[in-house]
């Protein structure tokens, strides 16, 4: 039988209807105290024809804040308009998980409690300006975390993950990619520390894998993915060598036989150009379940099933203009043209009133 986007797969134990996933989108649309809203659920359950969405990216505790209008994943009344959400996606036959955020230095102290620094695995100002309330402003130099403290935010993951089970996940996925906080840790760009998290590889990947760990023990190994970005500029983010820790991280990542890796092969969001990098040979290092995810279209996403490079392809822009994308790649039929004025924000405008495929 032929594999392609359309045909079924399992990840862990995600049982999709398609190889399609919607991947995570910042949409800064929550009602107050980061609680999922009515529209929220409306704009999920659009999409439910995904064979797994991947959520936007949500906070796992009040320090991982970076943004105005992001939901979170660690109070009951967050909890419960999540169950709201995946409620209405499984009604309607889809699988969701939910990304887990820690932002680290990308954020400000007007978006903090107490309006404390951002922390980061050293005290590098990154280039750039927080997206604040009272609009853009320049990063501050955040404060170095203690090695003291990292047991504690390993802790939050957990939390959160729990609270997502509670709230209706199908699993989750912890976000180490696009120069947020575990990314900070892995490249040398943002990593400058001296002790056990700092330097070598193995240093470097520790705080990741500790994380993975913890997680995998909470809800299992099959409700767990993790995603990376080994080159994406975005947020200021730098590596002497890419090729050298991502590969370690890749190799080590084999070891919890999770329910899927998802990687950004390139850079997005601009930042800059990305640095050169063996996808291909990356990909052979890992022995499990690989989501692909950069600028595909049908026909190489296709070509990236057929050929073993990937067991599914994440989408990220047409999702946004197109809750049917499924049905419209598989017909080969015009997608909407995504309006990226209402990308961030607002309200149901260029969220929730693309129109559907009419046959």
């Amino acid at each position: 039988m032929e594999v392609d986007l359309f045909s079924t797969v399992r990840l862990g134990c995600i049982e999709m209807s398609n190889r399609v996933v919607m991947a995570p989108l910042t949409r800064n649309r929550v009602a107050e105290g980061g609680v999922p809203q009515q529209m929220n659920v409306t704009y999920y359950e659009q999409r439910a024809s995904a064979g797994l969405i991947v959520t936007e990216a949500t906070p796992i505790s009040p320090m991982a804040h970076g943004y105005p209008g992001l939901p979170g994943i660690y109070t009951d009344e967050q909890v419960a308009g999540w169950r709201k959400v995946t409620d209405a996606v499984h009604a309607k036959g889809g699988k969701i998980v939910i990304q887990l955020w820690h932002v680290g230095r990308i954020s400000h102290p007007s978006l903090l409690p107490n309006q404390v620094l951002p922390v980061a695995p050293s005290a590098i100002r990154p280039a750039g300006h927080a997206v604040t309330v009272e609009g853009l402003q320049e990063y501050v130099v955040p404060r170095a975390l203690a090695v003291t403290e990292l047991p504690a935010i390993v802790k939050d993951y957990v939390h959160a993950a729990q609270c997502a089970m509670r709230a209706g996940f199908d699993g989750v996925e912890i976000h180490a990619a696009n120069g947020y906080l575990l990314d900070q840790f892995l490249r040398d760009g943002s990593n400058v520390r001296t002790d056990a998290y700092g330097g070598s590889v193995e240093n470097r990947a520790r705080l990741l894998l500790e994380v993975t760990q913890a997680v995998v023990d909470a809800i299992g190994a099959e409700k767990t993915g993790v995603r990376l970005s080994p080159v994406n500029p975005f947020n200021d983010m730098k590596d002497s060598h890419p090729q050298a820790i991502f590969n370690f991280v890749a190799t080590q990542l084999n070891g919890f036989n999770l329910a899927y890796l998802h990687v950004v092969e390139g850079g997005i969001h601009g930042g800059g150009e990305a640095a050169p990098f063996d996808f291909a040979a990356f990909r052979k290092l890992y022995h499990g379940a690989y989501m692909a995810n950069l600028a595909y279209d049908k026909a190489r996403g296709n070509a990236a099933i057929a050929s073993g490079h990937a067991d599914c392809v994440a989408y990220g822009v047409p999702f946004i203009a197109n809750p049917d994308l499924v049905a419209r790649l598989k017909a080969d039929a015009p997608l909407n043209e995504a309006d990226s004025t209402t990308f961030y924000g607002g309200n149901a405008h260029g969220y929730t009133d693309y129109p559907f495929l009419s046959f």
